[in-house]
């Protein structure tokens, strides 16, 4: 499995915005792509700290062609006149506990 983090700091005015933007047009088009298997914003206990735009795939393969076929630019453009900073990505993977069962 692969995880991908973005890291995002909203300009404080813009958050309601944001969150609404993601929940409406990020999440929606992102569940339908190849290979995923969530997606979700997490936000901050502490206001000081950034959100986290989590995504998770089947694939790097299909994490890959996610973001090689344009969508996931299209998407962080819907969002981006409310960064207060450029987002930073970082991608991680993951196994299976119970394979090593």
């Amino acid at each position: 499995m692969i995880v991908r983090l973005t890291y995002i700091s909203f300009m404080p005015q813009n958050v309601d915005q944001a969150k609404k933007t993601y929940r409406e047009e990020v999440v929606p088009v992102v569940k339908v792509q190849k290979g995923n298997l969530d997606c979700r914003l997490l936000e901050p206990m502490d206001n000081s700290d950034e959100y986290i735009s989590m995504t998770t795939w089947e694939t790097k393969a299909d994490a890959d062609a996610y973001e090689s076929s344009g969508k996931y630019r299209e998407l962080v453009d819907k969002v981006k006149k409310d960064f207060a900073k450029k987002p930073t990505l970082k991608v991680y993977t993951t196994e299976s506990i119970l394979e090593h069962a």
